[in-house]
């Protein structure tokens, strides 16, 4: 495995490197990939991009293909780290939705091929609710999911889409500790670098990127872009067509 291991790591470091003299940041002692402030995306001519986004994106930050790569070695780490135990993996709807399934089914995939060791794996959905009023803090309810208090005494994984400033997801660590789980890791696809950031980090990320604005891979714009496979960056006309309109 450790040759399949050094095989990926210099397939990805060659694939995300010479983009016009930058390079996207592979060090795996970060355990994430990093995606510097000043990286060029790549042209939308060279994928497949919905026509009907074909004027509203700026670049492709982050491939499909990467994605999946990515996601596959973070489902290696997860497995690793709770080896026969059962998982709650909690899905943060709804920019959540396909990083959770493709995670999970990566997961079980691992599962399938490792006879000895497997990790039984129990899915739930949850949406928070924020009370903000043009605020950066507040209270956050959460919503939908089964019981929380089923939680107590398992090992929980959140996943979630993107961590921003991070605090949203302070907060809902606060209330799941509430129910007194045996452990609670997040494992999220992307982390904002912002200068406004708590400086909260998740146990698996799998980017780090520039604080722009990304869509794609179910990341939306006022619901846009869901069904973008790719991560891209929206350009201001995408952002002027899918404004939501103002009433009253």
């Amino acid at each position: 495995s450790s040759v399949v291991t050094e095989a990926s790591r210099e397939a990805e470091s060659l694939f995300l490197s010479d983009k016009k003299g930058v390079n996207i940041n592979v060090e795996m002692d970060k355990n994430y990939i990093e995606v510097p402030d000043e990286y060029q995306g790549y042209e939308l001519s060279h994928f497949c991009v919905p026509r009907h986004y074909s004027e509203d994106l700026l670049d492709i930050m982050i491939p499909y293909g990467l994605i999946q790569d990515r996601t596959e070695r973070l489902a290696l780490d997860i497995f690793n780290d709770f080896k026969d135990q059962p998982l709650t993996a909690l899905c943060v709807l709804k920019g959540g939705y396909k990083f959770f399934t493709d995670l999970l089914d990566k997961i079980t995939a691992l599962n399938r091929t490792h006879g000895s060791v497997s990790v039984p794996v129990k899915p739930d959905f949850i949406r928070l609710k924020s009370y903000e009023n043009d605020s950066s803090s507040g209270e956050i309810k959460v919503l939908g999911g089964d019981n929380l208090s089923r939680l107590r005494g398992q090992n929980v994984l959140v996943v979630e889409d993107i961590i921003d400033t991070g605090r949203t997801m302070e907060k809902l660590l606060a209330i799941l500790a509430e129910y007194e789980p045996k452990s609670v890791r997040v494992a999220s696809l992307l982390v904002k670098r912002r200068p406004d950031s708590t400086g909260y980090r998740p146990n698996y990320i799998g980017f780090e990127v520039p604080d722009k604005f990304v869509v794609g891979y179910a990341l939306d714009y006022n619901e846009y872009f869901r069904d973008l496979n790719h991560i891209g960056v929206i350009n201001e006309n995408g952002k002027k067509k899918y404004a939501l309109s103002k009433t009253g």
